[in-house]
Parts: C-alpha cells; sequence; structure tokens
C-alpha cells in the first residue's frame, strides 16, 4: 500500500514540475496566464473514512487551475498593439470559429486584415451609418484598407475679418488684383473642387468712400468670380449688408471637376479701429488622403488617420468575459476555447461593467512571477525527493522480511 501512495505522490510532485516549468517557460510569452497544479487526498475505499486508523490512499491531481491575474503593462511602438487593463478577453477569429486571447500584438496581413501572429482576425462591432454607435450584435473581421479616403469640395468659407473704420478708397478706382492700388485689404486661403484638387481663393476689400461701405472681391486661381459684393457696417461696428453676411460663389475649375458652389460666410466680420485683422478664415472641404495610421481610444474605438486630416471610424474592439474563465480550455499561443464549464461569453466592450479598458501601443506581459515558481520549484523537488525515500525505504523493509525467510 505503501508504495502505491508514495508513488501517486511522486506523479503528484511530477505533474507540479511540469506546471511550474510550463509557467517558467512562458515568462514572457505576451498575454501568457499563468497555471497552478492543485491536488487532493483520496482513499482507497470510501468504508475506510469510519475508521480512526484508517489511512489515505495517496494524492491525485484535482485540475490545473489558470490564473487569470493582471499581467504588467509594457509600453510598444506599435498602435496595433493593445493591452487589456482588467477583465475581458479580445475576441478573435480563427477558420471561422470564435476564440479568446489577452495577447493584444496585432498586425496587418497581405489583404489588410488586422490579425494576431498566427493569422486568427480581430473582431470588431461596426460602426452604424450617420450616428455615433455601434452594431454590438453584430462581429466583423477589422479590416485597414490602402484605398484613399476620396475628397470634398468646398461648400463653405467662414471668414471673420476686421476692416479698419478709418481706411480711405483706393486711388485706382478699378480692381485688379494685380494693382497694390485698387485694393485696401487682402487674404487668402485654400479651397477644394470635387476631384480634390486645390485652389487659392483670395478675399481682396475695398474701402468706399462713405464710411461704413466696403466691397469685397474674391479671385480663385487669379480669375475673380463675380463682380464684387457690396459690404456695410453700422455705427457699432457690425456688419449689416448683405443679408446675414453671406454671399454666394460660383466658378468652373479648368481640371474637369464639377462647378463649386459655396457660401462666403462674413457674418463674424467687424470694422473696429485701425487695424487689419482675420479672426477666423476657414473653408471646409479637403483633398484626396492616404491612410497614415490608425487610433485606438481607451473604449476600443478604432479610426483610420488620413494625410488630408480626415478620420474614418473602423469599428470598436469586440470584447468577451466569462462566468467562470478558469473554465476556458487552453489552445497555445495565449488562446482560450469556450466550454460548458466556462460558460456563454458574455460580448462588451472596453470601459463598459465588467470590462477593462485599453491601451493603445502597449502589450499585457506574462502573470508568471519568476520568484514564486523558483520557490515552488524547490517545494516540488522536495516532496518528489520524500516520495522518493518512501519508496526506497519500502524496498529495504521488503529486503529485511526476505531475509528473515
Amino acid at each position: 500500500m505503501s508504495f502505491t501512495i508514495a508513488l501517486s505522490g511522486i506523479n503528484a510532485a511530477s505533474t507540479d514540475l511540469n506546471t511550474i516549468s510550463n509557467n517558467i517557460a512562458n515568462a514572457n510569452s505576451t498575454g501568457f496566464k499563468e497555471s497552478r497544479a492543485e491536488f487532493g487526498d483520496f482513499f482507497q475505499n470510501a468504508a475506510y473514512n469510519l475508521q480512526t486508523d484508517a489511512t489515505g490512499g495517496g494524492v491525485g491531481t484535482e485540475r490545473i487551475a489558470q490564473q487569470f491575474t493582471q499581467g504588467a503593462i509594457t509600453n510598444t511602438s506599435n498602435p496595433l498593439d493593445l493591452a487589456i487593463s482588467g477583465e475581458g478577453f479580445f475576441t478573435m477569429k480563427d477558420n471561422g470559429s470564435l476564440v479568446y486571447t489577452r495577447n493584444g500584438a496585432f498586425t496587418t496581413d497581405s489583404n489588410g486584415f488586422v490579425v494576431s501572429a498566427t493569422g486568427q482576425r480581430l473582431q470588431v462591432y461596426p460602426p452604424v451609418a450617420g450616428t455615433d454607435n455601434f452594431s454590438t450584435g453584430t462581429l466583423t473581421d477589422l479590416q485597414l484598407s490602402t484605398a484613399p479616403n476620396p475628397p470634398s469640395a468646398t461648400t463653405n468659407i467662414v471668414a471673420g475679418v476686421n476692416l479698419p473704420a478709418n481706411a480711405t478708397a483706393p486711388t485706382d478706382a478699378t480692381f485688379s488684383p494685380t494693382d497694390t492700388n485698387s485694393y485696401s485689404q487682402t487674404t487668402s486661403t485654400t479651397i477644394y473642387d470635387s476631384l480634390g484638387a486645390a485652389h487659392t481663393s483670395s478675399l481682396y476689400f475695398v474701402a468706399g468712400a462713405t464710411a461704413g461701405s466696403w466691397t469685397v472681391h474674391t479671385v480663385v486661381d487669379g480669375s475673380e468670380v463675380g463682380t464684387g459684393t457690396a459690404l456695410t457696417f453700422g455705427s457699432s461696428g457690425q456688419l449689416t449688408a448683405p443679408a446675414g453676411g453671406k454671399v454666394a460663389l460660383s466658378f468652373t475649375p479648368t481640371d474637369g471637376a464639377a462647378p463649386v458652389s459655396a457660401t462666403l460666410d462674413l457674418s463674424t466680420s467687424t470694422q473696429y479701429g485701425n487695424t487689419f485683422a482675420v479672426n477666423s478664415l476657414t473653408p471646409n472641404g479637403y483633398a484626396t488622403g492616404q491612410l497614415s495610421g490608425v487610433a485606438v481610444d481607451s473604449h476600443g474605438v478604432l479610426s483610420a488617420r488620413y494625410t488630408n486630416g480626415q478620420t474614418t471610424v473602423l469599428g470598436q474592439v469586440a470584447m468577451a468575459n466569462f462566468a467562470n474563465p478558469q473554465g476556458l480550455q487552453q489552445l497555445g499561443n495565449a488562446t482560450w476555447a469556450q466550454t460548458f464549464a466556462s460558460g456563454s461569453a458574455i460580448p462588451g466592450a472596453a470601459g463598459a461593467s465588467d470590462f477593462g479598458t485599453l491601451q493603445s501601443g502597449a502589450l499585457e506581459s506574462s502573470n508568471v512571477d519568476l520568484t514564486q515558481q523558483l520557490v515552488s520549484m524547490m517545494n516540488a523537488q522536495r516532496n518528489y525527493q520524500a516520495n522518493s525515500q518512501v519508496i526506497s525505504t519500502d524496498d529495504q523493509l521488503m529486503q529485511t522480511i526476505l531475509h528473515l525467510q
């Protein structure tokens, strides 16, 4: 009997050493979660439990329990590296099946899909068009497109200027953008047509002979648009005409783009003091843009940034949690699969209830404490040696009995 008991102790110590060695081997594996061997005693015959002199039948391995404690967060230079601070798992698609991981070391494949090192695709909730919401009931592969961001033609130019109240009419009565004596002040900005081509739009302000009267001329690429619009300022310095301070502009580009119809908004312009100032000059519209980077906020919202200054929301990182994470099935490569013991995946998003936040440009390190593992390894070694000594003692006793015969 003692041989069998000691042998069960040796097997248990061996299992403990295997678990510890696996933890140590993965001390630097991103997103790895250490395991702990848990043991329990057992009796060969349950009836012996009622006897005061009954002895146990040895030890057995009850389970290898995974420890989902938080690993240290390490900063990286890759914006697609994501670290979870708190509860939850990334949701990945592996050949049609959903798996879960804490390893946020993501990159893109040849088709632009965001994938793990083993090719599993990161899942996101797609954005709902026209809103700031996401379709949390739908999972989709996250794909970064290299297609350019389409241009948008300028439709509005907000120009808030201050014109000097003491200005006098120019010496040359006929306006010309090439004649500095035919206008009082000027400023320029860039506008765009439907093909994304940039055009220089200049505003020329000509003081009138009557106090508070001005004329604004708009010149695009050297050619005047229209014939000028009269501006009138009241005694308080506020613009009183045209109504609402709006001026309609229209021109046809020579590059084949659609005609540009825009509104020049001068409603915030004033006539104060003796200094010309441009307080705001903001046209809408933009040129074609190329993908320049990706940003991920703490709630997992992913946005593509383009060289034209625009951003496009691609989706929100889909996360999952479980009633019993220790019941998940380990698949290797720091991934797990749902089981009956773990319960069904509970979907969610970073920052929501029961879910941690995300940090872009960072990775979660293994939660293995090497010092603790080394101490546990020494204890397992001592247990192995002690049980081996029991077998050696039993052998000596058997030898003694044989010699008595």
